[in-house]
């Protein structure tokens, strides 16, 4: 008789043998894996756009992953200018330069860092509500 599977739990497997014998197999699951990831750009040539909800109706877009070669000030001064808010770059050990601007202003990055050929619709990958 073949092993037939217990339960399945987001850490573990547990089998049980003909022998009644238990033993479990470790499973690596990411649970911060982004459907569109395995095809296209990997996940540090991918420019992450997220909203972070501050105070109230208050809330705050950042954009991440932008190209070293790029100079993130004019992009952002872009941003300000074109989406009438305000903005600044601030520096991150990780993300290295992350702009923040005021509002939600999702969908306007990704169409105006599209339509400038900053980085193609697929490179781009919007989080948030």
């Amino acid at each position: 008789m073949p092993a037939a599977a217990l339960s399945t739990m987001a850490t573990r497997l547990v089998f049980l043998t003909e022998s009644l014998t238990l033993f479990c197999i470790p499973v690596s699951i990411d649970a911060f894996e982004d459907a569109g990831d395995k095809n296209g750009a990997s996940s540090e040539e991918k420019v992450h756009v997220r909203v972070q909800q501050r105070n109230g109706r208050k809330c705050i877009t950042t954009v991440a992953g932008l190209a070293d070669d790029l100079d993130v000030k004019r992009i952002c001064k872009a941003f300000k200018k074109n989406f009438s808010c305000n903005g600044a770059v601030q520096r991150d050990e990780e993300a290295g330069e992350v702009i923040q601007l005021s509002g939600d202003q999702r969908t306007n990055v990704k169409s105006f860092l599209v339509d400038q050929e900053i980085c193609h619709g697929e490179s781009v990958v919007l989080h948030g509500f």
